[in-house]
């Protein structure tokens, strides 16, 4: 089994990664070189997380090897004694061979930081350029990145020169290489404590709130509000960039040299302007070079740039709204079923998308009904009480990680009571869950994390490749710190247990942090208690009524705004629904009429396309009989009312008369006769 289970979760963490990429990218549309780089970056954070809980137990291993063959006289001091030297050492079941595991962290940790501070940055200016050659967003990526580089040049080449001014410092090459790695991970733990204050309670806090119906729909009816005005804005936003697209494609014609950039930017466009743009333009008209209102190539740029952001946020907020009306639809199926006298689940409206034959046959209505009104609530406040357990024992942790004498991490307590059995695969687990649970809080902050347009995160392919980019430079940043912050509340980190023990693969590619004694003792060990203010201020939602006294609205249930957002949102859920309703009862109307008169309805427009055809022989001989237009009115007649039931769809009913609010908030925004009024 040596390196079976290393080769085992090297390729199920790739599957992973892929599987999280293909939900928010698109690897039809976006460019292959920002799916690979993100990909990368992805593999290899993810990899990180999942291979360290193997080196802890390698190293427990080694170091109780190490302890029975040296005996206390030959060892003086140089390392600890964990067994009695008669005591035999179980190789556990994931041992990976000497040698291995050093390269492998080496290469892993480098790339990503390649990745994370020169690949991925560059990337990202050259993805969000509006260039229209590669020459061109090549330039204009090392352009923007001028000063980014340039400020950490800028930073290392002082520190250089004062070293080499300093007598005091004799820096040799593998110390620069520590203060490099001691530089990146301050950066990523200043960051990680923010990250992980926030998850270490808003998780919990999520799926207790999930357990409340009424609160996700009232939250849904909040997210359709704000998604419509968003929806709004994105598509005025895309009529303006239209209109100057029209504006350039009218006045650069056939045969100008700008032309080809012109049509560069069509193509960008949605298919119903390009039609539009091209029945309006005139190519056969020349050009006039002795004209100057012509736009330059640099505009183009601009307006290349424009159209692929608003279109791009367009096509966003489409998909968004139609997956939140979905999720609304099917929180007031589930409100309403709970009442069910039969016990079995019944939908509003038909699922638009194919159902597996498997899962339909298991997961019958009445096995639903039992779920989603009965047993789901119950699983998300056991589990809610499970993480939130989590989280006391990590802020716990985090404050007390660095006493040895006595041991009050509780992760550290857990790890040494196995280290001392020798039960490497409670010693794996134990790991596994601990950074696994570390690494959920901190990655999913990044997954719901907003920053405007800049970049955002959204699921079902609708993520551009800035945001891609940028959560994989997040992640290589964030990674290395959460791995060693773990090895320091296990205790495994030598620079926190205060042992001249053997260190794990992974602290030994990061060097001694001795280097930089000011961080070693003071900042890594003393940061971190930030958590626990950072928890104190997420339980009370400060940060959320910050913003909501900025004006950015924030779901908060004590706040009126938020109640007048949530009755805007329920009047757009409705409005919608009827419009659904009228659709499928309009398609049911329009299938009975072909099952029931399908065989007639065909037998009488052959019969009056016939009488018609002869009408029209008759008429011209003889257009003075009476039968002939008596005949053609019929026929007329006939074809219409046919046609009329054929595309019949049912009138607007009263809302008045038909009460669809589970929740039975306040419904006084209609008017009698189903008139609908909106706040906005």
């Amino acid at each position: 089994m040596s390196g079976a289970a290393l080769g085992l979760e090297i390729v199920f963490v790739f599957f992973l990664a892929l599987f999280l990429l293909h939900r928010y990218g698109d690897f039809k549309k976006q460019h292959r070189l920002v799916i690979i780089a993100t990909l990368l970056a992805w593999y290899l954070c993810f990899l990180i997380v999942f291979i360290l809980p193997l080196d802890v137990s390698t190293t427990i291993y080694n170091r109780c090897k190490l302890a029975v063959n040296s005996s206390p006289a030959e060892s003086n001091g140089s390392y600890v004694t964990l067994a009695p030297s008669k005591q035999k050492c179980f190789k556990p079941w994931s041992y990976i061979p000497n040698g291995i595991m050093p390269i492998f962290w080496r290469v892993v940790y480098w790339t990503s930081q390649f990745l994370t501070w020169i690949l991925l940055p560059f990337m990202q200016s050259y993805a969000r350029s509006g260039g229209f050659s590669i020459t061109g967003k090549i330039k204009t990526a090392l352009i923007e990145n001028a000063i980014y580089y340039g400020t950490y040049l800028l930073i290392f080449g002082a520190f250089l020169i004062y070293v080499a001014v300093n007598p005091n410092f004799n820096l040799q090459w593998n110390q620069l290489q520590t203060i490099g790695i001691a530089a990146a991970n301050t950066w990523g733990l200043f960051l990680l404590v923010l990250l992980l204050g926030y998850g270490l309670v808003e998780i919990p806090r999520s799926h207790w709130n999930g357990a409340k119906r009424g609160y996700l729909l009232m939250k849904t009816y909040f997210k359709a509000a704000k998604l419509m005005t968003e929806k709004a804005d994105a598509e005025e936003n895309l009529e303006d960039i239209m209109e100057e697209v029209r504006k350039v494609s009218e006045s650069i014609k056939y045969n100008h040299p700008l032309r080809k950039y012109v049509d560069t930017i069509l193509k960008k466009c949605p298919t119903e302007y390009q039609e539009r743009m091209g029945r309006n333009m005139d190519d056969y008209e020349d050009f006039d070079e002795r004209q100057s209102s012509y736009p330059s190539e640099k505009s183009l740029v601009k307006l290349h740039k424009q159209v692929i952001c608003s279109v791009q946020r367009h096509r966003r907020t489409q998909v968004q709204w139609q997956i939140l009306l979905e999720q609304a639809f099917y929180l007031e199926d589930v409100a309403k079923n709970e009442s069910s006298a039969t016990r079995q689940f019944v939908h509003t409206f038909h699922s638009q998308e194919p159902e597996n034959k498997i899962i339909q046959y298991f997961y019958t209505p009445t096995v639903e009904w039992y779920w989603e009104c009965l047993l789901r609530p119950w699983f998300y406040r056991v589990l809610a009480v499970v993480l939130a357990t989590f989280s006391v024992i990590v802020v716990w942790s985090e404050c007390t990680f660095f006493s040895t004498k006595p041991v009050l991490s509780l992760f550290a307590v857990f790890i040494q009571l196995a280290e001392k059995t020798y039960n490497y695969i409670y010693i794996e687990m134990a790991c596994f869950l601990t950074i696994f649970f570390l690494s959920i809080c901190v990655y999913s902050t990044v997954f719901r994390i907003r920053v405007f347009n800049y970049y955002y995160l959204a699921s079902h392919h609708q993520t551009d490749a800035y945001s891609l980019l940028f959560s994989g430079m997040l992640f290589c940043r964030l990674t290395p710190p959460l791995c060693l912050n773990f090895l320091g509340l296990t205790h495994m980190d030598a620079t926190i247990s205060h042992k001249n023990t053997q260190p794990t693969a992974y602290t030994s590619i990061m060097g001694s942090m001795r280097v930089l004694s000011f961080i070693a003792d003071g900042f890594y060990i003393y940061y971190p208690m930030l958590v626990v203010i950072l928890c104190i201020a997420t339980y009370f939602s400060l940060g959320t009524r910050c913003l909501n006294l900025l004006g950015f609205q924030q779901f908060m249930g004590d706040s009126e705004m938020t109640s007048d957002l949530i009755d805007e949102g329920k009047e757009l859920i409705k409005r919608e629904k009827r419009k659904r309703q009228r659709q499928e009862e309009g398609e049911n109307r329009r299938r009975e009429w072909k099952e029931r008169y399908g065989n007639r309805d065909i037998s009488t427009r052959n019969r009056v396309v016939h009488t018609d055809q002869k009408e029209s022989s008759f008429s011209e001989t003889n257009t003075n009989r009476p039968l002939s237009k008596y005949t053609r009115s019929n026929g007329r007649t006939e074809r219409d009312r046919i046609e009329l039931l054929q595309d019949a769809e049912p009138l607007d009913f009263n809302a008045d008369s038909i009460n669809d609010d589970p929740l039975e908030l306040d419904s006084g925004r209609y008017q009698p006769g189903g008139r609908y009024l909106s706040m906005s």
